[in-house]
């Protein structure tokens, strides 16, 4: 399957992800974190991971805008996906509700459309 497209065209990343059922790079991430998370979830309560998550930092944060942090993102992340923290340890459920970040959108099939190239230059 092959499709004709240039940059003269003006096609938008968006659609030619959507034409070739490519999944938005975001949401891969997203999935990942996820995945990490969950991972982290299910481990022995004396791994490294399970107490470098529990460990708390003392101290003052600067001035200025806060950094983001991994649970700030975490927390958004599983507000997108509708999952709740507490599924990780579910694992079925949990891995129901973030696999749907890997499924690609409905692609266009290219050959349905007449085309039989694809060139991206």
């Amino acid at each position: 399957m092959m499709a004709i497209i240039t940059r003269l065209d003006r096609i938008c990343n968006q659609d030619i992800r959507q034409r070739f059922g490519i999944v938005p790079i975001t949401d891969k991430l997203r999935g990942a974190g996820l995945r990490c998370y969950g991972h982290m979830l299910r481990a022995e309560n004396d791994s490294v991971c399970k107490i470098g998550f529990n460990l708390g930092v003392t101290g003052k944060r600067p001035k200025g805008r806060p950094k983001q942090r991994w649970m700030d993102t975490l927390h958004v992340d599983l507000k997108t996906v509708g999952t709740h923290p507490d599924q990780g340890h579910d694992w079925t459920k949990f891995r129901q509700g973030i696999s749907e970040a890997d499924q690609p959108p409905n692609a266009i099939n290219a050959e349905e459309e007449g085309e039989d190239k694809v060139r991206l230059s």
